[in-house]
């Protein structure tokens, strides 16, 4: 399987923006005269507002209600970089990676922008028709970065994107940072981003886990260089 790009979400893989995402969500559904209980905020990480909204109020609700969340979000963009999320980006090529998010454009590029981070490529809510778990949101980064999908490496904190980048044929790493391992299903799991190393190589990328003891890598995985991936 030769891999050539790596597509990362943003909330919960590249930032740290859960506490603003619940109180949003908790402001929202309280604005709407929705008790608790009504949905859970913590399942909607990931997905796209849109149906999110759509399972819990009448359609005719429905696209002034994203509109209000959406602007809840575009005010609460607190949120930090991961730990070893600058040391990853780093280390790629600005043509091998993308950031795809269910966020809307604004809120991402605010998110971003309060860490420093420029995404070379930045697929939003705003530019699918159809959101995670459905695979049209890194299909669509792969296309912008011209990469075939079976050449992309996602890496994901939630179900739905996990799904997502399955569904397009992509390989994945989840890293353990907003839901529990037993949630998420990947190629390969880690607590973050920080536990992941990554070289540039002529064939293509390879990304390693930690040293373990003697300094050698626990587990990898490898780029461009066969048509399988070691894990």
């Amino acid at each position: 399987m030769l891999v050539q790009a790596v597509l990362f979400d943003n909330d919960g893989t590249l930032v740290d923006s859960t506490a603003a995402i619940l109180r949003c969500w908790t402001m929202w559904g309280e604005e709407h005269g929705l008790p608790p209980g009504s949905f859970d905020a913590v399942e909607a990480f990931g997905r796209p507002v849109t149906e999110v909204v759509s399972e819990v109020l009448p359609a005719e609700r429905v696209a002034a209600a994203v509109r209000r969340y959406e602007d809840l979000e575009a005010e609460d963009i607190d949120c930090v970089l991961l730990p070893g999320a600058a040391e990853v980006l780093r280390a790629l090529p600005s043509a091998r990676w993308a950031v795809v998010t269910s966020a809307s454009r604004r809120t991402a590029v605010a998110r971003l922008r309060r860490v420093g981070v420029e995404a070379p490529v930045l697929i939003t809510a705003d530019d699918v028709s159809r959101g995670k778990p459905d695979p049209e949101p890194f299909l669509t980064a792969a296309a912008r970065l011209g990469v075939a999908p079976a050449d992309c490496l996602v890496v994901e904190d939630a179900p739905a994107g996990l799904r997502s980048a399955r569904a397009a044929g992509m390989g994945t790493i989840a890293v353990t940072t907003t839901h529990p391992a037993s949630l998420l299903t990947a190629d390969l799991l880690v607590p973050g981003l920080d536990a992941l190393r990554v070289r540039c190589e002529p064939a293509g990328l390879t990304i390693d886990t930690a040293p373990a003891v003697g300094g050698r890598p626990e587990r990898s995985v490898v780029y461009g260089t066969s048509t399988s991936r070691s894990l």
